[in-house]
């Protein structure tokens, strides 16, 4: 695939901050919404060429809390991401076709609950309805560890990121291995202090199941069948929940399946978009 030279970043003054994002492409506007603690830009390794290459114009952003983004260290809601998503696809001139991960899975479901107006269509990578109780002590620690300025052996820092976020199958060949806590290491364990808003955003513990089944556009759920951090049964139901909502699983593939198995995913992303209305 021929990847077009990468598009400059902008900034636009949105919902009451500074929002910055990347515009690319033409066609149908595709807006991608990036997890927990990441900038838009992770989007741009296998995600944004291939929906360029399918004729789509890609816009990606960083969310409240990353830099340069407004990071809005004395905290934010759920609500107010989701504004500044909506207020983004206003300022592009939407509606947008949205594709989330994570947390920016659950922005892009709320999103197209309460503004269905500005979406076309949702795709929802490793997503959930509600929190279970290992992943809220899990959370609840790591706020804690940055609450206590603990810093952990780099070594075992990137052993468990890799262990939580990985599947198996990525961490079987011993090379492959070594290059992800390579990678890991490099990009060090440092949350600051608009991530830690994120973290703690006072929402994220609240069961939406119920919530979700008044989306009324067409949505595709992906789970990854090795995710560890928001196990996959969590994106099953949030795919039974969504009525008619279209629900595909990758083997092989952790939280972060949009690395590990891009060919898979930005496939079921091509399909689906395509299937939504012009």
């Amino acid at each position: 695939m021929t990847r077009p030279a990468p598009a400059r970043p902008q900034t636009a003054e949105l919902n009451s901050i500074t929002l910055s994002y990347t515009d690319a492409g033409s066609g149908p506007l595709v807006v991608m919404i990036m997890g927990t603690g990441s900038p838009g830009r992770v989007w741009h390794a296998h995600q944004q060429p291939a929906l360029l290459a399918a004729g789509y114009r890609v816009v990606t952003f960083d969310n409240r809390g990353i830099a340069p983004s407004s990071e809005s260290a004395d905290g934010f809601t759920m609500a107010d991401m989701v504004a500044d998503t909506a207020a983004l696809i206003e300022h592009l001139g939407g509606p947008a076709r949205v594709v989330g991960t994570s947390l920016g899975a659950r922005i892009a479901q709320e999103l197209t609950l309460a503004r269905p107006d500005l979406v076309v269509g949702a795709a929802m990578l490793a997503t959930y309805g509600r929190i279970t109780p290992l992943v809220a002590a899990f959370s609840a620690g790591e706020l804690e560890l940055i609450d206590a300025g603990t810093t952990l052996p780099d070594c075992y820092y990137a052993a468990i990121t890799a262990e939580s976020n990985l599947s198996p199958a990525s961490l079987r060949d011993d090379r492959a291995a070594r290059d992800w806590l390579d990678i890991i290491g490099f990009s060090g364990q440092q949350r600051t202090a608009g991530v830690r808003a994120q973290m703690a955003l006072p929402e994220r513990d609240e069961n939406r199941l119920a919530a979700y089944r008044a989306i009324s556009r067409p949505a595709m759920v992906v789970g990854f069948a090795d995710d560890r951090t928001l196990p996959v049964h969590l994106a099953r139901e949030v795919a039974e929940a969504i009525p008619g909502a279209r629900y595909e699983e990758i083997p092989d593939a952790g939280h972060w399946g949009y690395l590990e198995q891009p060919e898979r995913v930005n496939a079921l992303l091509v399909d689906f978009l395509g299937s939504l209305p012009r």
